[in-house]
């Protein structure tokens, strides 16, 4: 700075302060009362406080509970009941934002103002947030149905391996579960219950408007917009006989006209198996060996020297199960210009199996091409390319003759290895299974390998000639080829030359649809919608298998050479196909925003049934009335929404395979005079029935949509009843018709239900914390079976070798039947309860012994953050749900066939030196006798620790970082705690049921769920 005075006088001044001591005094005085009446202003300041009040911009009414927050800072406050605050900034350069749910954030500069009044303005990107329904969109104001929504953020905000894991815990009505722990297996999903016994019960999942032929798994969960749920029928009767089970509506990512933005998602976990069975050790072993030995009148098996020389030994489950990790990387580019606009990804799944050759692998890749042709044409593109790999080992056995089933009763007095290094034979006691094999053997030598390649693709052209009409019409394909190979190593002794078998299977899904839309809004009051469509599906099957061939001279090729195998297998070839075609109509209207009414039909035509049945027809109504828009609800300041809604629908579901309405002939082969001859017969399976129909679902559903303090708190509750009638399964035909049964409409089930779904933001100011509650109850009752005759499940392994769960009238759809037990006798043998007072136990005797069926489904969401960090976690709950414990027919069944058993079987069974009748186990002997009963029902409750994240966001812009738009690093845990009764791996298990709603809650040495430790990294150029 230049400095002013001239060097004469600037030295003179400078004399006078030095030769002046009083100046010098007074000038010291001076400055520091100037600083500290600087300082005073400047603390008083510090401490200047800001007053105002907020109203809402609409109506000039108070609001409560807006956030007022000093930009940059974590200091903040809330507006009173009466819409006032008070808050102290430290400068006049500081800036308030004031923040509210539903309203557009405001930012507000300071400056020397001490009453600062707001008026905010309600957010309509919010108010007229739009849900995907079947064929189209609508206002999520204007729903009329009950349809949960989950969005991209939600879907992803834990790594999971699809997109249907993803929904766990979301939506209520929505039953997610996990059949198996194993590497790419298919998880079952039931929206409010399920309506077939035979049919399929998974909800139809379409992508893109393409109705898929089975699960989304080849989707990567990032590629995902958004996900709808569309739960009662007049939501789904739009899809008509496809729609009886729910429809899962799925739209994937598209780009915006703009920059292009890449994406980049990656995690990294470790799995290991959340708990371990406790088993006899070696000298345990023996010991019940040895005792069963004496009650048999047989000499003890093993020298006490023997028993004592054991020790611990061999634990299974250690040797198999190891730590595996689980990888996943997603990369996207999106942008786009105002007439082209593009979404392309790719990515890549990598996931091994707590059990060796256990494993999948997915590598994916995704387009959406969206050009605009002129002003009235539009032609969009998209399309999934996958390949999939997959290794799976054997399970559901009993004996040991699968890994799962082996591990378990195995002995632990043998060593997995012998001394070379190879197999130890494990069946080498007289009383071993002949179907037990070494475990680690079986995991290893045994291959299962999967791939598939996938593609989904769909073209679609919009024309639109008035502004009130739309016309689209588009055309899409979904084709898969799956390889599997199967080889059995010459290790085995079960296949001392080797076996090989590879069998495939194609299939194509075509479909063409073709919509019309009217979209009129009549003098502000009206507002229409009309929708009218004509579809044809098309899906046609080829599978083929080699058979099994034999008698291979090394191990090396394994299925690569079959014909290096002397023993050729008979291949088989089949192929299957089936239409449908389907005319639809829907109307929308709405009044004043207020009073909505939605209607619709579907008919659809399907080459399963015969004539005079292939058509049915799925109509459906609903009516909301969107009760915030009266009055006397407006003048009510906590009510910021309420809707009621009304409806009632029915739709529908095949339930057979193709061909069932026909006669058919299957060849077999015979030998006479020396030759062997090739013919045809009628298939003795089943006899044809050409009268066979639709099975038809009608529901009913009352909810209500409720939203309080401007949204903080928003309730959706639903009560439903769905009747399923023309209800189709097998049923058996005496043998003098030369047939074992046919398949017939038989019956009718009834689901009713409640749903409750609570979300609110509980802190809205720096520290927020948001939390999701929902709750779901489902009852099903079997109303009606041809004859009253009870309709039986799968039949389970040996020693019970019987069908455990049953279909009839007036129970639950599943329910197990067995005996229920009185004690033992006095030779510690399982006593019966005699339950129809007839002499001896019969099979009169069985009665209900439990039922799968969960008494309600419960959740809890919280995700909270302060600053950049942000802890997100999910408990997901079950309450009832009986398991059927298959396993502990093995072991805790009295060492019946020379398996190891449960530790607790050693301390707790009857003995002739402790004869107690109350004994958890009965006598230990080959000839104790075990019927299906309560013994092996178990409680089914948990309460599961889902997911739990803590996740850092970087401050990228305020360190200047600007080719990075958001850097977010995360650590989690999937599956860390559960609190259960179960005894065995884990309570969220059904082995048996899959699609099928008859056999469900069986645990038959099903593969274990296992716990994850993952750290992962989320960034947007």
């Amino acid at each position: 700075m230049k400095n002013n005075i001239p060097p004469i006088q600037k030295q003179h001044h400078l004399l006078l302060v030095n030769n002046n001591p009083r100046r010098l005094t007074r000038l010291l005085t001076c400055t520091l009362l100037l600083t500290l009446l600087l300082g005073a202003s400047t603390t008083a300041f510090a401490q200047r406080e800001i007053r105002g009040k907020v109203t809402d911009a609409t109506d000039n009414t108070n609001l409560p509970g807006v956030t007022v927050l000093i930009k940059g800072s974590s200091q903040a406050t809330t507006t009173d009941p009466s819409g006032n605050y008070t808050i102290e900034v430290p400068s006049d350069q500081s800036t308030l934002v004031f923040s509210f749910v539903g309203f557009v954030p405001q930012e507000v500069p300071v400056g020397n103002r001490t009453t600062i009044n707001v008026a905010l303005t309600g957010d309509a990107k919010a108010l007229d947030e739009v849900v995907v329904i079947g064929y189209g969109t609508v206002k999520k104001s204007d729903v009329t149905g009950s349809v949960g929504s989950v969005s991209s953020e939600e879907l992803t905000a834990f790594p999971v391996p699809n997109p249907v894991m993803g929904l766990q815990g979301k939506t209520p009505g929505v039953h997610v579960m996990q059949n198996s722990g194993a590497p790419g297996v298919n998880v079952s999903v039931r929206i409010r219950g399920g309506n077939s016994l035979l049919g399929n019960n998974e909800p139809l999942y379409v992508i893109d408007g393409f109705p898929l032929s089975g699960n989304p798994n080849a989707i990567n969960p990032n590629d995902i917009e958004s996900i709808e749920v569309l739960k009662d029928a007049s939501a789904t009767a739009i899809y008509g006989s496809r729609g009886a089970n729910g429809v899962v509506l799925i739209t994937t990512k598209s780009g915006k006209a703009g920059k292009t933005q890449v994406t980049f998602d990656s995690y990294y976990g470790v799995q290991q198996v959340t708990n371990t069975i406790e088993l006899m050790n070696a000298r345990e072993f023996a010991e019940i060996a040895n005792e069963r030995a004496i009650n048999d009148g047989f000499p003890p098996y093993f020298t006490q020297d023997q028993v004592n020389s054991f020790g611990e030994g061999t634990d299974w489950q250690k040797e198999l199960f190891r730590s595996a990790p689980m990888q996943n990387h997603s990369i996207n580019a999106a942008g786009g210009s105002e007439k082209t606009q593009y979404s392309i990804s790719g990515s890549y799944l990598g996931q091994q199996g707590i059990i060796p050759n256990s494993d999948h692998q997915r590598i994916s890749l995704r387009a959406n091409i969206n050009q605009k042709l002129g002003n009235k044409f539009n032609l969009s593109y998209n399309s999934t390319l996958a390949n999939i790999d997959q290794s799976q080992i054997d399970i559901n056995g009993q004996k040991g003759g699968t890994v799962l089933s082996a591990v378990l009763v195995g002995p632990p007095t043998v060593a997995p290895y012998e001394a070379d290094g190879s197999y130890s034979n494990v069946r080498r006691y007289v009383f071993s299974p002949n179907e037990l094999r070494n475990p680690l053997a079986m995991a290893k030598e045994r291959k299962q390998d999967f791939n598939t390649k996938y593609i989904l693709a769909g073209t679609a052209l919009t024309y639109e000639p008035h502004k009130d009409f739309i016309f689209r019409t588009s055309v899409g394909i979904e084709t898969s080829f799956t390889r599997e190979d199967n080889y059995s190593s010459r290790v085995l002794d079960n296949t001392p030359t080797g076996r090989a078998i590879i069998s495939s299977a194609d299939w194509l899904n075509i479909l063409n649809e073709n919509t019309l839309t009217y979209h009129k809004q009549i003098n502000q009051d009206h507002d229409l919608n009309l929708l009218a469509g004509a579809t044809y599906q098309q899906n046609s099957l080829r599978n083929f298998n080699s058979g099994t061939v034999t008698g291979f001279l090394t191990d090396q090729l394994e299925t690569n050479n079959l014909q290096s195998g002397s023993v050729p297998g008979t291949p088989e070839s089949g192929t299957s196909e089936w239409v449908l075609a389907s005319y639809l109509g829907r109307v929308n209207y709405a009044y004043k925003g207020t009073y909505l009414l939605t209607a619709s039909i579907r008919s659809d035509g399907s080459s399963r049934f015969g004539v005079g049945n292939k058509w049915g027809y799925f109509p459906s109504a609903a009516f909301a009335w969107r009760v915030i828009n009266q009055d006397f609800a407006k003048n009510i300041s906590q009510l910021s929404d309420l809707k009621l809604r009304l409806s009632w629908g029915i739709t529908g579901s095949t339930a057979v395979d193709p061909y069932q309405t026909l006669n058919s002939l299957t060849s077999y082969r015979t030998v006479f005079n020396d030759a062997r001859y090739i013919g045809y017969a009628p298939n003795a399976n089943s006899l044809a029935n050409p009268d066979l129909k639709w099975e038809t679902t009608a529901q009913y559903n009352a909810g209500l949509d409720l939203g309080l303090f401007q949204n903080r708190l928003n309730l959706t509750f639903d009560v439903y009843r769905k009747d399923t009638r023309d209800l189709l399964a097998f049923v058996q035909l005496p043998t003098s018709t030369g047939y074992a049964s046919t398949i017939s409409n038989i019956g009718k089930i009834r689901n009713t239900g409640v749903e409750l779904g609570l979300n609110t933001a509980i802190f809205n100011t720096a520290f927020k914390w948001d939390l999701g509650v929902n709750f779901s109850r489902n009852r099903s009752e079997v109303i009606q079976l041809a004859s009253n005759s009870d309709v039986f499940g799968e039949v389970i392994p040996q020693p019970l070798a019987v069908a455990i769960n049953l279909v009839r009238v007036g129970q639950p759809v599943g329910v197990f039947y067995g005996y229920l037990e009185d004690g033992l006798d006095e030779k510690g043998a399982i006593k019966y309860k005699d339950i129809d007072g007839q002499p001896g136990i019969t099979a009169n005797d069985r009665t209900i012994i439990g039922d799968p069926n969960p008494d309600f489904l419960y959740n809890f969401t919280s995700n909270m953050s302060f600053k950049n960090f942000d802890l997100n976690f999910i408990f997901q709950g079950k309450q009832g749900g009986d398991i059927f414990n298959v396993n502990t027919t093995a072991v805790a069944n009295s060492f019946y066939w020379g398996e190891n058993q449960l530790k607790d079987f050693f301390n707790n069974h009857w003995s002739p030196a402790n004869p107690d009748p109350n004994a958890k186990y009965p006598k230990v002997s080959s000839k104790t006798i075990f019927s299906a009963s309560d013994r092996f029902v178990e409680d089914g409750s948990f309460l599961k620790l889902r997911n739990v994240q803590l996740g850092y966001n970087l401050p990228v812009a305020q360190l200047g970082i600007t080719w990075l738009k958001n850097l977010n690093v995360y650590v989690s845990g999937q599956n860390l705690l559960t609190i259960t009764k179960y005894s065995w791996y884990d309570p969220e298990v059904n082995t048996r049921g899959g699609s099928n709603s008859i056999s469900m809650g069986i645990d038959n040495a099903g593969y274990p769920n296992a716990k994850m430790y993952t750290f992962g990294v989320r960034f947007t150029l």
